[in-house]
């Protein structure tokens, strides 16, 4: 995909999201359930789409959450629900659409003190926290409403059960089915009573999300370290939840950390455009995250989150840190330095994220589970201590507490962000410095992924493919030693297929969320060599897919 040419730049106001229109939208406009774009539909991160396409109405947010109160009752579970959502225009909205039907419902549910926006991972923690003191119908589970990074016209819809991390398919499929249903017959079935009247109900209530994850965040990350180092740090949330986060974090650890950015405003005007020119808060983006990139020179350490806060973004003096890159740093420093850990806990990744991983558990005797793609996968991993640090090269983590209870069971941005200051702090050098000598003792890998337009027939071939479909025996100059459709670490389908040879690999995968087929390749030779692996991916794509 070409680089557009306004790419790292801030967006000219005349080109940004009609707010008003949008939220109209939602309201107004109403889905055709014949048509497949506008029913629900729920990928690896729930359901997503935008007001003006007729996918992410009042109407879908009504029959979604129904559905996910009719689960949650046929699952016994009648403990809390924690509502959380993030800064896009779409958000408020539909959390409000939502707290209609759940105090409809009778479902106690917990909303953010001071109507404060809420991040994923604050959620993911608090369903936890509620859980270790209850179980069987009193368990708790939780609604994030948030399309993550996706740009401003998005909304998105989230489901975390009792377990705290991302819904597995069986349940989203319960729930994708029944809402369906229910938008088919034109929500008729849909209890709901208004806004103001569920906010005055017995089932709603105030919880400090806020206080709940930042006075227990010393049992996970080594906050004395940070303070006492005196490290110079800038965060800027990209007008995103995390920003109710970063200054009591700093006020109650004495940290010196300046928010460099405290702006929220839906049309996210102050993010430079991504790489395709859309205004994209992805903090792994280099051109997403230009601006903060320029402010490096003026702190020891930066970092970023996305809007829901679920994603980090790494920045050193030398620069933004792939994410694969910090994320190999962050094992090699956790399976180190938590001791108290059970000896046998590895890492989780899913099957398109760096191979360096494997083999930093390799040199620390540790093992490595992988999975498909999508951070449901992790969830028994952390629950059960399988393995102390789960990730996903889209820039995503959780980790252990440093007794090895579960801290949370979905991706958490701050956390990670947190990290990076902890091992500057105790290794006297940065992330990236360590990933310098990570490299030169194990391998310095080259990987990129390309995204490609693609229409729903091909998504479904790619999706469909099988190990018989690969023809080749070597892949770069080197034999091809497996061509996987299911995951090595659960057997669980990839949802499209990964070619691996001993120096390289390349994946296939079509998207969830977007019209696109993302190619993944890692070489650990050069650029060369990848450039090598890519072209023999996508010679042996355009064969398949004539």
């Amino acid at each position: 995909m070409a680089i557009h040419p306004e790419a790292g730049k801030l967006p000219d106001p005349a080109t940004l999201e009609n707010i008003p229109a949008l939220v109209s939208a939602y309201y107004t406009l109403q889905p055709d359930p014949a048509q497949s774009a506008q029913r629900v539909s729920f990928g690896t991160s729930g359901h997503r789409g935008s007001s003006l396409k007729q996918s992410f109405n009042e109407a879908h947010i009504l029959a979604v959450t129904q559905a996910v109160c009719e689960l949650r009752a046929a699952d016994g579970i009648a403990g809390p629900l924690y509502l959380g959502f993030d800064t896009h225009a779409l958000s408020e909205p539909a959390m409000r659409t939502a707290l209609e039907v759940l105090a409809a419902n009778k479902v106690q549910v917990r909303i953010s003190k001071d109507h404060a926006y809420t991040a994923t991972p604050a959620v993911s923690h608090a369903i936890l926290l509620w859980n270790r003191t209850h179980e069987g119908a009193e368990r708790a589970d939780g609604i994030i409403i948030t399309p993550s990074h996706n740009p401003p016209c998005d909304g998105g819809f989230k489901y975390n059960p009792p377990h705290g991390g991302p819904a597995d398919t069986s349940e989203t499929g319960r729930v994708e089915k029944r809402a369906n249903e229910l938008l088919q017959n034109g929500n008729r079935d849909v209890k709901r009573i208004p806004y103001a009247e569920a906010l005055a109900s017995a089932y709603v209530e105030e919880y400090d999300y806020t206080a709940a994850y930042v006075n227990m965040l010393g049992d996970i990350v080594d906050m004395e370290a940070i303070a006492k180092s005196g490290l110079k740090i800038g965060v800027d949330p990209l007008g995103g939840a995390s920003l109710e986060l970063w200054q009591p974090i700093a006020d109650t650890y004495g940290l010196n950390l300046t928010v460099v950015n405290r702006c929220v405003d839906p049309t996210f005007r102050f993010v430079p455009r991504d790489k395709d020119g859309k205004i994209r808060m992805d903090c792994s983006s280099p051109w997403a995250m230009s601006v903060l990139l320029n402010m490096r020179d003026s702190f020891d350490l930066c970092f970023a989150c996305d809007p829901d806060s679920d994603r980090h973004g790494i920045v050193t003096r030398d620069g933004l840190m792939n994410p694969n890159h910090y994320l190999s740093v962050c094992a090699w420093y956790l399976l180190r330095t938590r001791t108290q850990w059970p000896a046998d806990c590895g890492i989780g990744k899913t099957v398109v994220t760096t191979d360096l991983l494997n083999r930093v558990a390799e040199d620390l005797g540790r093992k490595v589970v992988e999975t498909p793609v999508g951070f449901k996968w992790f969830v028994p991993l952390l629950s059960a201590k399988k393995c102390g640090f789960c990730c996903e090269e889209s820039a995503g983590g959780s980790f252990l507490c440093f007794d090895g209870s579960t801290w949370s069971t979905d991706k958490d941005g701050p956390l990670l962000c947190l990290l990076a200051a902890e091992m500057m702090a105790k290794e006297k050098a940065s992330p990236s410095e360590l990933y310098q000598r990570l490299t030169a003792k194990l391998g310095c890998p080259v990987y990129e992924r390309i995204d490609s337009p693609a229409d729903e027939k091909t998504r479904a071939k790619v999706k469909s493919l099988t190990s018989a479909d690969v023809t080749m025996d070597n892949l770069g100059g080197s034999p091809v030693t497996s061509a996987l459709t299911k995951a090595p670490g659960n057997d669980a389908a990839i949802g499209g297929l990964k070619v691996v040879s001993q120096d390289g690999w390349f994946a296939v995968r079509p998207s969830g969320t977007e019209d696109i087929c993302k190619l993944y390749a890692e070489s650990f030779k050069d650029k060369e060599h990848l450039k090598a692996i890519q072209d023999a991916a996508q010679a042996f794509l355009q064969d398949l897919l004539k």
